[in-house]
């Protein structure tokens, strides 16, 4: 067997425009059994300061390398085996940089099922294939004598002869390497994805109508039409197709395969390159565009899914609120849940102002009262069914009251989490559509905090993301939880099993034992009492000890993200500055400013053998200890009246807040029952929204008929 090298950092570097020894330093940590978010925090030094997105890339990059290799070791022994293994072959297997181009340098000697090639080969017709291939100037009386001779009980006639010999060749044309190669490019460049309404389909609701006769470039076509044609595929409304050039096949395979217009056999050999390109290559080729088209749609997808979780799980808690959760509905009525500042369930309700019970005023008398009682003061809507008719019965309550604020929460998930073995173990005994209103409540106070209690697949922010790989949309938005569960850090002593389960280095199982010992032995006093927890080793506790904040642990630097690791340059540093731990952030500011001033970086981390990042790192975390990042954001609006559609002018300016990202643009929550349409083409080059993000957005049109704003941004 062929030895290669093994190591990938050039190639890695090159690919991602990185520094090899950057590279080389991120494998050899990852090997070692380090996680993303320690390998970013804690390793700077070792990595050059990479950032978790770029590491990410490495990682994914290394994935695939490996899984090319994997495959390409199959691939060599299986053609060694054969004993059909050339030093060429060989070298241009190594050579090969992707799956397709190994796939398609294997494709010849790759065990296939039995084809009319492999049957015909099977009833000897080799030598005639090769003799049609030769395209010799010859007679048809010569021709035929030489064809005879392969007649026999499996091959009756000289034109069944022919026919096997033809099988061969279309077969030898369609897995030729370097045809599949070209024509393939050709395809993705030159070739039309056309679309057409299957007759007698039904697509009651117009889902598909866009598409029903739709014709475009393969180099032009948009994600989402990709997945928009997939989705009217899969549901029998829509036939799609790629249309190749037959000018392009052709152009493809003459230079291989030409055709001697003086042979007689030259009809034999035209006829074969025919059915090898209608009958092999073409719906080859086009299931590889497809492939392609819905590779790259699906990454897109995953991508705008991951960036609209992240606005979501990274909106800013609402402290210090007693919060009455509100999970709107019609026939089944709205369901109330007030919860204090901690998240603690104070009272549960039913109420049914809607259709078809219509019962308002009772409604506002049982609202108002629970407000009073309890002291609520913002009152939090889920935004899904009768979310706005709820949001009138909230505007009505809010301006009778002061104080009280209300506005609408994604309630992504919520029915999912109220079904959940963990909802049933936090509240026992709450009925199933108490539990969504709960969630809602405390999805205000800590956004964060209740989201990783559900399934990231199940928090429904972009488009189509069921009809992608659920893997992969499962591994990117695991991802996602992680990367910012551990950029905030989580508390230790009240952190539920879920928020402890995506620190680093923890997971589910790790998350319930220190739960459990949490339950048994109270309070953990510091971070080293973690090493106490059974199972969790010193490599667990390396990894996630950083991530995890002690407010009242006696050591002040346990409610920092400065690594214990890290402890005693970190307590050299706070008395070279004269800090006292007590002291209010500016205070301390100003001790590290001094600081700075009299020791330059470079030199205190070569006095101190720290590295500069780190020590950067360690000086930020004494200023403002254990920062939560979320704090640096806006914090939700709060709402005391609702607006209506025909409160709407073009030209008014308002405040919104982003609930969703697509491809041609966000929809915006401006307080009517309809969000708005802020389209892409209305945006800056290069400006992009978050979800949750509030922006300023000007009323363009409004659309009466069909229930449609559409926004502009405000300048």
């Amino acid at each position: 067997m062929p030895t290669r090298p093994r190591t990938y950092d050039k190639t890695i570097a090159a690919q991602l425009n990185l520094q090899p020894q950057q590279v080389a330093a991120t494998i050899q940590l990852l090997d070692e059994g380090n996680t993303l978010p320690f390998i970013a925090r804690y390793r700077k030094e070792m990595t050059g300061s990479l950032d978790e997105l770029q590491l990410r890339q490495v990682t994914h990059e290394l994935e695939r390398l490996r899984k090319l290799d994997d495959r390409r070791d199959t691939v060599l022994d299986s053609i060694q085996g054969q004993g059909k293994l050339t030093a060429e072959l060989e070298a241009q297997l190594n050579a090969a940089a992707t799956l397709t181009e190994l796939e398609d340098l294997y494709l010849p000697f790759k065990p296939k099922r039995r084809t009319r090639a492999t049957i015909a080969l099977e009833n000897g017709l080799a030598p005639l294939a090769e003799y049609i291939l030769r395209q010799a100037d010859s007679r048809k009386n010569n021709d035929e004598a030489f064809a005879r001779q392969f007649v026999n009980e499996n091959v009756p006639t000289i034109e069944a002869a022919y026919d096997g010999a033809q099988d061969i060749i279309a077969e030898q044309i369609s897995d030729h390497p370097s045809i599949r190669r070209t024509l393939r490019e050709k395809a993705l460049q030159f070739s039309s994805l056309r679309a057409t309404k299957i007759d007698g389909a039904k697509d009651e609701r117009g889902t598909f109508t866009h598409y029903y006769d739709f014709n475009i470039a393969v180099k032009h076509v948009k994600p989402h039409h990709t997945l928009a044609l997939n989705r009217g595929e899969s549901e029998k409304v829509l036939r799609v197709r790629v249309d190749v050039d037959e000018r392009d096949w052709r152009r493809t395979i003459e230079p291989h395969y030409r055709v001697n217009r003086t042979s007689s056999l030259a009809p034999k050999l035209e006829a074969a390159i025919e059915d090898a390109a209608k009958r092999l290559l073409l719906p080859a080729i086009e299931r590889d565009v497809r492939r392609t088209l819905t590779e790259a749609a699906e990454l897109h997808a995953i991508s705008v899914f991951a960036d609209n979780l992240r606005g979501l799980l990274t909106q800013p808690p609402l402290k210090d609120q007693v919060v009455m959760g509100i999970d709107p509905g019609l026939k089944t009525g709205c369901k109330i849940a007030v919860v204090d500042a901690t998240g603690k369930v104070l009272a549960t309700e039913a109420v049914f102002p809607h259709e078809p019970q219509k019962q308002w005023e009772t409604a506002l008398r049982k609202l108002g009262a629970l407000i009073e009682q309890h002291n609520v003061t913002l009152i939090a809507i889920g935004n899904g069914t009768a979310s706005r008719e709820t949001e009138q019965l909230a505007a009505e309550l809010t301006r009778k009251l002061d104080g009280v604020k209300y506005l609408l929460v994604s309630e992504a998930g919520a029915s999912v989490y109220s079904a959940s073995e963990l909802a049933r173990e936090e509240m026992p005994d709450l009925d199933v559509t108490l539990r969504g209103a709960v969630s809602i409540a405390r999805r205000v106070q800590d956004p964060l905090a209740e989201l990783v209690k559900i399934d990231p697949r199940s928090i429904g922010v972009g488009m189509y993301q069921h009809d992608v790989d659920q893997k992969s949309l499962g591994d990117a938005a695991t991802g996602v939880v992680e990367s910012v569960v551990n950029a905030v850090g989580v508390e230790l002593n009240t952190a539920s099993p879920a928020l402890l389960s995506y620190i680093a280095g923890i997971g589910p199982k790790l998350a319930a034992n220190i739960v459990a010992h949490r339950d048994a032995n109270g309070k953990f006093p510091n971070r080293l009492a973690l090493k106490k927890v059974a199972g969790l080793g010193p490599k667990a506790f390396e990894q996630c000890a950083g991530f995890l904040r002690l407010r009242d642990s006696s050591d002040p630097l346990d409610a920092s993200a400065i690594h214990p690791e890290s402890y005693k340059v970190a307590k050299q540093v706070a008395t070279l500055a004269n800090i006292d731990f007590s002291a209010p952030t500016d205070a301390r500011a100003v001790a590290i400013t001094r600081l700075k001033l009299t020791h330059p970086l470079d030199k205190l981390a070569t006095e101190l053998n720290a590295g500069v990042p780190t020590l950067q790192d360690i000086l930020e975390q004494l200023v403002r200890p254990g920062r939560d990042p979320r704090e640096d954001l806006p914090t939700p609006m709060l709402r005391s009246d609702v607006l209506s559609m025909d409160d709407l002018r073009e030209g008014m300016l308002l405040s919104g807040t982003v609930r969703n990202v697509v491809d041609f643009g966000a929809f915006v929550d401006i307080g009517v029952k309809q969000d708005g349409l802020l389209h892409s083409s209305q945006l800056p080059r290069g400006t992009r929204v978050s979800v949750g993000e509030i922006i300023e957005v000007k009323i363009l049109s409004v659309d009466h008929t069909r229930g449609r704003i559409a926004l502009g941004v405000k300048g």
